[in-house]
This record gives structure tokens, sequence and C-alpha cells, in this order.
């Protein structure tokens, strides 16, 4: 077992470099999106509140980051162990149903990220032809992130199911884990 991990170690490390690297682009993105999101909600408040008129596109703007911030925080969850377990029950288990039960959630968790690629690439080509009414960018732009979400979440609990947590490249977010783990 040993010599084949010395074997994939480049492309191992290759393929999760590439992930990583993306992800980190993700988080950082996550962040300024926040931070876009409560601009625009502010911003209409302020608009409806003292101006008397709305801002005819930032609910829908709002709404479509709020959209790609759930699913990009679903593949932080899963990165971050942050996904719902039962701790209590799982901590009474003795140590090989413990880890029966632990593959098992990562098989179900790959298994729903493997759902939302298949089934977010179907939705997002079947919604690009239309427009959202506002902003008239592709309603498919909207979903997006759902397939994107999925690989993230099959790519973090893969790693996880396999043991290959150590080709992580965490050099790329390892500020958010000196942060207290925030995204």
């Amino acid at each position: 077992m040993g010599e084949e991990k010395k074997k994939l170690n480049p492309i191992l490390s290759a393929m999760t470099y590439a992930f990583d690297f993306t992800y980190s682009i993700l988080l950082t993105y996550s962040k300024f999106v926040l931070l876009i999101i409560v601009f625009i909600v502010s911003a209409e408040v302020i608009s409806r509140k003292f101006l008397g008129g709305s801002i005819r596109w930032s609910e829908e703007v709002a709404l479509f980051f709020m959209v790609w911030m759930a699913f990009i925080s679903m593949a932080i969850g899963v990165q971050k162990n942050l996904h719902i377990a039962l701790g209590f029950f799982f901590s009474l288990l003795p140590p090989m149903a413990a880890k029966i039960v632990n593959k098992l959630d990562l098989a179900v968790i790959m298994g729903f990220g493997c759902f939302m690629v298949y089934y977010g690439a179907k939705l997002v080509q079947s919604t690009m032809t239309s427009t959202l009414p506002a902003t008239h960018w592709p309603a498919g732009l909207m979903y997006l992130m759902i397939p994107v979400g999925g690989i993230y979440i099959v790519y973090f609990a893969g790693l996880d199911f396999f043991g290959l947590k150590e080709y992580q490249h965490t050099k790329f977010y390892q500020d958010d884990e000196k942060n207290g783990g925030e995204a």
C-alpha cells in the first residue's frame, strides 16, 4: 500500500493542488459576495425608507448571490466537517462501529454531492435559455453553483473517505484555519 501511495503521490498532489487552488478562490469570492449582499440589501432598505423608491435589480441580484453562497457554504461545511452529525450517539459506539458509521456517513455525503453535480448540471442546462427579469442574466447562472458545490462536496468527502487528506494543499486557505476556521 505504501508503494502505491508513493506512485500516486505526484498525481494526487497535482489534482488536490488544482482543487485546493480553485477552492481558495471560491473562499475569497464568498467573503466578497457576503459584503456585496449586505451592501445591496442595505442600499435597498435605505432607498425604500428614505428615497421612497426601490432599486429595481437589488432583490434579484441579492437572491442570486445568496443562492451562490448557500452552495459554496455547503462545500465549506463538508471541508471543515461541519455537516450534520449525531456526535452523542457516535461517541457511544465501539471504535470499529464508529469507523463504519463514519464511512457510511461520508458515502452518503459523496452521494449527495454526486446528486448535486448531476441534477444541478441538468438544471443549469435547462434554465440557461431563460433570463432573469431585472438583470436579463441567463437564469441558469443562478444555479451554476449547485454542480460546483457538489464537485467540492464529493472532493472533500472523498479525501476523507479514502484517507487522502494529507494531499490537501491547505496553504491556500490556512489563514482561514488560523482565524478559527471561519471562511
